[in-house]
């Protein structure tokens, strides 16, 4: 059952992000649209016509969805469609008050419930039972016991050591200031560019997504303005330093920009593939010094999507769009330094031919 933990766990985390997702997007775009015709107030940001007030309901009802998906899709991953209700109920109840002391325990909670959800439904699976039982086992002996299991295991032992502990995370992530502020935006701004849209950043951006339903916004920000980065970079780059890319890069630099521009940090995997080992370091230092700039103006963005076209669901368009700017020049700038010309690079296919043929 634990044989390929660490393979299994990747792979349930990546499918409870995926899936998850486009509530996530519903429920921030639509959120951010009924807020963008608010009225500021003492406690924020308050809607007042009833029909932007029911675009704000829609909002809020898929963000509420989020959490719940996210540990329903990460027990699936492991066990399967019997699991998936068991997960969603956990993670319902992980991210709502419980208890005497009213603890929630967010996305951490939902987090650690769907993997148990996922692996007590295994187990439950692996019962030696007769026939007559084994064809109800999917659809009622599996979900019940397993829901009965992982709900009480989380309200009588669980939710107390979790919600400090999410507790402790968000009072250190909200109080972050200054250095440490800024280091958190380097991390976040490392691990975006790192893989572009794999795993690595798929992590930053479940991490952010996560903060968001606790209320914290400022490292959504710093990923928004960092996943942006490499692509705008790279396209800058083809227009500037024209010896360093041949005719088809040049092309594709107007597609990157424009992958740039709407948040696709996957634009800059043709690049990158072609030359790994220059292009690699460039983005990375252009995405930290980007998202540690964001994190330093403590930018703040409400949806979970990048680029420019969500600069309106900033708390500052303007640095925003110069945090991003700032790291789209330094990975410019990298790539004139570390990227070798064209010509220099042929200069060097003689020599390696020469020896090649000497060995024949």
């Amino acid at each position: 059952m634990f044989k390929n933990l660490g393979k299994d766990l990747v792979k349930a985390f990546n499918t409870g992000v995926s899936y998850f997702l486009p509530a996530v997007v519903i429920g921030g775009v639509f959120l951010a649209f009924a807020l963008a015709t608010g009225e500021a107030g003492s406690d924020g940001m308050k809607v007042t016509n009833s029909f932007m007030q029911n675009i704000n309901t829609i909002g809020s009802a898929g963000m509420a969805m989020m959490i719940p998906m996210l540990s329903g899709y990460i027990a699936y991953s492991l066990a399967g469609k019997p699991a998936l209700a068991p997960g969603m109920i956990v993670g319902y109840i992980a991210n709502n008050p419980v208890g005497d002391n009213n603890v929630s325990t967010g996305f951490l909670g939902a987090m650690i419930m769907g993997i148990l959800v996922g692996y007590v439904c295994k187990w439950i699976k692996s019962w030696k039972v007769g026939p007559t039982i084994k064809s109800i086992m999917p659809v009622l002996i599996i979900p019940i016991v397993s829901a009965l299991i992982c709900c009480l295991a989380y309200l009588y032992i669980l939710v107390g050591p979790l919600g400090a502990l999410m507790k402790a995370l968000t009072s250190m992530l909200s109080g972050m200031q200054g250095g440490s502020a800024i280091l958190l935006g380097i991390v976040i701004g490392l691990m975006t560019a790192f893989d572009m849209g794999g795993p690595v950043n798929k992590t930053a951006s479940a991490f952010t997504m996560a903060l968001m339903a606790e209320g914290l916004y400022g490292p959504n920000g710093a990923f928004r303005v960092a996943v942006a980065i490499p692509p705008l970079g790279l396209a800058l780059s083809t227009f500037i330093s024209r010896r360093k890319y041949d005719t088809a890069e040049k092309q594709l630099g107007v597609t990157s920009a424009f992958m740039g521009l709407i948040g696709i940090t996957e634009g800059a995997i043709p690049f990158a593939v072609k030359d790994i080992k220059h292009v690699l370091p460039a983005i990375m230092g252009g995405s930290a010094v980007g998202a540690g700039l964001a994190m330093m103006h403590a930018i703040e963005c409400y949806v979970p999507h990048g680029g420019m076209i969500v600069v309106a669901a900033t708390n500052k368009p303007l640095l925003y769009t110069l945090d991003m700017a700032i790291g789209v020049i330094v990975t410019t700038l990298l790539l004139l330094v570390l990227k070798p010309n064209i010509e220099d690079k042929d200069k060097k296919r003689p020599r390696y031919h020469q020896q090649i043929m000497k060995q024949l």
